[in-house]
C-alpha cells in the first residue's frame, strides 16, 4: 500500500489564514508562511494554500504569497484560486508552486484541465470539487446516501451547478487530472468525520488518486477515511491550525492502527 498522505490546507483571505463551518463563518487562524513553516517541520507531506475568495471577486491568484513561501517552506505544496487559463498556471509555477488546484473554471471549461495536463504534465493538475449531498435521505451513521443527490458547486461554494460528483470525477479522471480533492460541503468544519462512502466510491471507480476534505474532528476520522474511504490523502484545516491534532501524534497514531504513513 503506497504511503498515505497528510494534507493541511490553509485558507487564504486577504492575505490570512482563515478557516469557516459549511463554507461561511469565516474566523482567523495565522499567518500563513509561518503555519506552513511549522506542519513542514512536524511532519506535513504537502500543503494546500487556497485563494478562498479569488473566483468569486473575480481577482488572480496571490502570486507574491507563493514566492515567500516557496522561499520557506521545503515540501511540495498546491496553489490554488482564481486559475482560469495557462498563463495562470505559469505564473505560479513559476514563483515556485508545485500543483494548481482548479474548481470553478474546471467546471465552466473542462477542457483547461486538457489544456493543463498538455502543457504542464498531469502530476501538476489537481481538480478540486465542492459538492454537496441535497439528498434527504440519510443513513443511521449521518452519512449522506452514496447515491444521493451529490451537486457540484463553484465560486466557492456559493453558486450550484448541474453538474454532478461521480460523474464530473469521471470526466476529471478521463482528461488527465493527476488528483481529486474532493471536499464534502455537508461535512465541511463541523468535525463529524470525512464523507468516507462517498469517498470509496470515488477511489474505487477512479484510476486517479483522491484526497479527502471536509470532517477531520478527530485522529479516528483520518484511520476512518485511509481505511474504509480508501482515501489517498487527508485534508484539514482548523484540527491543524488550531492545534487539536499535531501532526506527529496523528501520524504515530496512524502506524498503530496500520497505515502506512510517511515518517
Amino acid at each position: 500500500m503506497l504511503a498515505k498522505r497528510i494534507i493541511p490546507c490553509l485558507d487564504i483571505k486577504d492575505g490570512q489564514t482563515v478557516k469557516g463551518t459549511n463554507f461561511l463563518n469565516l474566523r482567523q487562524a495565522g499567518d500563513p508562511i509561518e503555519l506552513g513553516k511549522l506542519y513542514s517541520e512536524q511532519g506535513a507531506d504537502e500543503l494546500v494554500y487556497l485563494d478562498i475568495t479569488a473566483s468569486h471577486e473575480g481577482r488572480k491568484t496571490f502570486t507574491e504569497l507563493v514566492k515567500r513561501i516557496a522561499q520557506e517552506i521545503n515540501i511540495p505544496f498546491t496553489v490554488g484560486g482564481g486559475i482560469n487559463e495557462l498563463s495562470d498556471v505559469e505564473r505560479l509555477l513559476n514563483a515556485g508552486a508545485d500543483k494548481v488546484s482548479i474548481n470553478s473554471a474546471a467546471l465552466r471549461r473542462p477542457k483547461l484541465i486538457d489544456e493543463i495536463v498538455n502543457n504542464f504534465g498531469s502530476q501538476v493538475c489537481v481538480v478540486a470539487i465542492d459538492a454537496k449531498c441535497e439528498d434527504d435521505t440519510i443513513h443511521e451513521n449521518g452519512d449522506p446516501r452514496i447515491d444521493g443527490d451529490w451537486r457540484c458547486y463553484v465560486n466557492g461554494g456559493r453558486v450550484p451547478t448541474e453538474r454532478k460528483l461521480f460523474d464530473w470525477a469521471r470526466e476529471v479522471n478521463e482528461r488527465g487530472a493527476g488528483e481529486i480533492l474532493f471536499t464534502s460541503m455537508n461535512h465541511d468544519g463541523v468535525k463529524n468525520g470525512f464523507a468516507d462512502a462517498a469517498l470509496r466510491k470515488l477511489a474505487d471507480t477512479l484510476t486517479i488518486p483522491v484526497i479527502a476534505s471536509g470532517g477531520a474532528g478527530c485522529r479516528e476520522h483520518f484511520r476512518d477515511t485511509f481505511l474504509n474511504g480508501h482515501s489517498d490523502a487527508a485534508l484539514a484545516a482548523s484540527v491543524f491550525h488550531f492545534g487539536e491534532i499535531p501532526i506527529p501524534e496523528l501520524k504515530q497514531y496512524l502506524r498503530s492502527e496500520g497505515v502506512n504513513v510517511r515518517t
